[in-house]
């Protein structure tokens, strides 16, 4: 049963409630809790293969939206089609306002090498904004092992930016758990995860890593740019 909408002055005693607690509670307390108002977003890197996993499991049914940026690895479009005859899901995709010919039309060719924080919100944040209208509820795979900013993640957050609440059910899942589950269960993911990307994003912003560097390095190397904007409130 569909309760009444939350606030973010629900949010420190829900993430407090949920602390320490399997993802799948989480996920089928969300399903009771927001119904058809709540969105999975795909970034077809291992968290999002174990998410879809997990939801294959649980009475939740989430929106599921990709973000097509139109410079997205071949690997990840691989990663969407074994996921989606695996597990039946349907994905709706959200393309940018403009195409790459268009933007750099508008914006001058590869804004990325330019401006990345532009690029990132022409072609990620902008068809976020468009993808959570409407909804009450965003489930990422945000883990906090994944980089410094994110050491302080919790399993449930309010989204200023939005006006909606973060679902975050791997927050404390380290790569050994993501790891795990995959081969446990033999879930589809993402080639390019054994090709020393620990996390992917778009071609000409993403590399491998280096042995003892953060797992984010390989984004943006060179800059201070450390996420794309989906999870900041920050836009241009």
């Amino acid at each position: 049963m569909i309760t009444r909408t939350l606030g973010p002055d629900d949010v420190p005693a829900l993430a407090a409630r949920f602390e320490g607690e399997a993802p799948d509670e989480l996920l089928r307390w969300a399903g009771e809790q927001f119904g058809e108002r709540i969105v999975l977003t795909c970034s077809w890197q291992r968290t999002t293969s174990v998410l879809v996993d997990i939801l294959s499991r649980v009475p939740t049914t989430p929106r599921v939206v990709e973000i097509d940026t139109g410079l997205l690895f071949d690997e990840s479009h691989a990663t969407r089609r074994a996921l989606i005859a695996r597990y039946g899901i349907e994905v709706e995709t959200i393309m940018p306002g403009m195409d790459l010919a268009e933007q750099a039309a508008a914006e001058g060719p590869e804004l990325w090498s330019r401006d990345a924080v532009r690029c990132c919100f022409l072609r990620k944040v902008e068809p976020l904004q468009r993808a959570l209208g409407g909804m009450d509820a965003w489930v990422t795979g945000i883990r906090r092992d994944q980089s410094v900013s994110r050491a302080n993640a919790r399993p449930i957050e309010w989204d200023p930016a939005h006006g909606v609440i973060k679902i975050q059910p791997l927050v404390a899942f380290s790569d050994a758990d993501v790891e795990a589950h995959l081969r446990e269960h033999d879930v589809p993911y993402n080639a390019l995860h054994d090709q020393g990307y620990p996390s992917i994003g778009c071609v000409p912003c993403t590399r491998p890593v280096l042995p003892g560097e953060d797992a984010r390095s390989g984004r943006w190397s060179g800059s201070t740019k450390t996420e794309c904007g989906l999870h900041t409130t920050s836009v241009r």
